[in-house]
């Protein structure tokens, strides 16, 4: 195992002090809580917007810090969930007063502590809302699930709320968005090797060398077979198919299509997706509006894609174009 870190134990407070070092004019990193938190949170009358998850998914969650997009980002230690303190500490330090929603990935982990999280937040007398992001089409359960895994939407859905909870916009209406901004979105994956966790200091699972598994979770996680690998072309079909099947999306709609790198895979190869997704798409008359392409929800070094589509509307489309500034994204600014 060949990793840049020192000691095993402190891979994520290291990488914690990275950020604060980089970007302190975004964000500011909590030790005690592990928590990272908007520069300028709380921000009176704003809906909070708070997210998390096991770390090893740069830049998710910490990444899309900053403004127009979450106001805090609670990482537990690698592949494994945060803690109900860590939420609860983010659920205060972001309360400008009009209430927090938290965004859950459908882990169980990640389900219950943020369910604990705003249980407690909630006899503090602070308003918490939730959305929990369940858009993997590969499986409905899964190792560390019940139900279908929350992954790309994920990111799309922290960009589009973001956008609209800048505006002061309510609780309701910052809620109700996310629920369909999630429900609009389906994604799939394909890994072509493992990843190795440092405390683990091995391959989570073994690929052969002509081997690709379909379905992949972010941690890992069987998907829905294994197979001999094939052409970019292939591959892209395979995860395209579901996604249009599941989603019901007919000629003449508009998406957003997110196209991933799980974290091993080099930008020629995920525009080489791209285009194959594209040609699919117009071959059956489907608009790509928006897009999104690169390294945002990652699983450590692994190699493979996963593909995301999400049907758009107008205020979806307002919302994603609307200002943002994060370490991750940034646009219009």
């Amino acid at each position: 195992m060949k990793k840049l870190i020192n000691r095993v134990e402190d891979v994520v407070t290291d990488a914690l002090s990275g950020m604060q070092a980089l970007h302190p004019e975004l964000l500011r990193v909590d030790f005690e809580n592990q928590i990272i938190v908007r520069a300028d949170a709380p921000i009176r009358g704003k809906v909070g917007l708070v997210s998390g998850g096991g770390s090893g998914h740069e830049p998710l969650h910490g990444g899309f810090v900053g403004h127009g997009m979450l106001d805090a980002a609670c990482p537990g230690a690698v592949f494994t969930s945060p803690v109900p303190d860590q939420m609860l500490a983010a659920t205060r330090a972001v309360d400008g007063g009009a209430g927090v929603l938290h965004i859950v990935k459908n882990y169980t982990g990640d389900v219950l502590n943020f369910e604990m999280a705003a249980e407690l937040a909630a006899a503090e007398g602070i308003e918490v809302a939730s959305v929990v992001t369940n858009d993997d089409v590969a499986v409905q359960d899964s190792t560390w699930t019940a139900g279908r895994r929350g992954v790309g939407v994920t990111v799309l859905l922290e960009k589009i709320i973001g956008g609209l909870a800048e505006t002061g916009a309510p609780l309701s209406a910052v809620a109700e968005l996310a629920q369909r901004v999630n429900a609009q979105g389906r994604s799939m994956g394909v890994a072509l090797t493992s990843c190795t966790v440092p405390a683990a200091g091995k391959p989570t699972f073994e690929l052969g060398e002509d081997e690709m598994e379909i379905g992949v979770g972010i941690h890992g996680e069987p998907g829905r077979r294994r197979a001999k690998l094939a052409s970019a072309a292939e591959i892209a079909e395979i995860m395209v198919s579901p996604i249009l099947e599941d989603l019901s999306l007919k000629s003449g709609e508009r998406v957003l299509a997110f196209v991933n790198g799980l974290g091993g895979t080099p930008l020629i190869e995920l525009y080489i997706i791209a285009s194959e997704l594209a040609k699919t798409l117009r071959g059956k008359n489907i608009t790509i509006a928006r897009s999104l392409i690169g390294n945002y929800i990652t699983s450590l070094e692994m190699a493979g894609t996963s593909i995301t589509l999400l049907r758009l509307d107008d205020e979806m489309v307002r919302y994603w174009d609307a200002p943002v500034h994060t370490p991750a994204l940034c646009w219009g600014m």
